[in-house]
């Protein structure tokens, strides 16, 4: 409760008041200005680094590896985008934080290990799962079969129904 209280009211209390700030040291509208331009130019960061992750993430799959990291600096850029098109100068450092190519993969790595995901990767030979409508007395066996081309000419005889 404390987190959203701080998100939804203390934080625009905030970026009213830096704002007001900046606005009474620099003006009104290059202020406006400046929050037109903060939002231009992290979109665009954005974008850039949205392009590279995503690249990333595909050189990992072909490899065959998971791109955890990648997904979650995706994430982050979805979240930096909103911040840096959020106007205000708070919401912009933050942004602009998580935009950083320097900063965003340390902080994905400290938010992967603070979350302490687990990612399970099987091999499909060795999948094993349990399906929820599978009988209790495990009568069912799953597998894969082939017909041989003396057994097909057997099936082919059948009558059809």
């Amino acid at each position: 409760m404390g987190k959203l209280f701080f998100l939804f009211a203390i934080m625009p209390i905030i970026e009213i008041a830096v704002l007001i700030e900046v606005g009474d040291r620099i003006g009104g509208w290059p202020t406006i200005g400046l929050v037109i331009l903060t939002a231009a130019v992290g979109a665009a960061l954005v974008r850039m680094q949205g392009v590279a992750t995503l690249f990333q993430a595909r050189r990992k799959m072909d490899m065959g590896q998971i791109p955890g990291q990648e997904m979650a600096e995706g994430l982050m850029l979805a979240i930096a985008g909103v911040l840096l098109v959020t106007p205000g100068f708070v919401t912009d450092a933050f942004g602009l934080l998580l935009v950083a190519p320097f900063s965003r993969p340390l902080i994905a790595r400290w938010l992967l290990n603070k979350m302490q995901v687990q990612v399970v990767q099987a091999q499909q030979q060795q999948q094993y799962y349990r399906r929820p409508n599978q009988d209790d007395d495990n009568s069912t066996i799953e597998g894969e079969y082939k017909v041989k081309p003396d057994q097909q000419k057997e099936r082919d005889k059948l009558p059809k129904d």
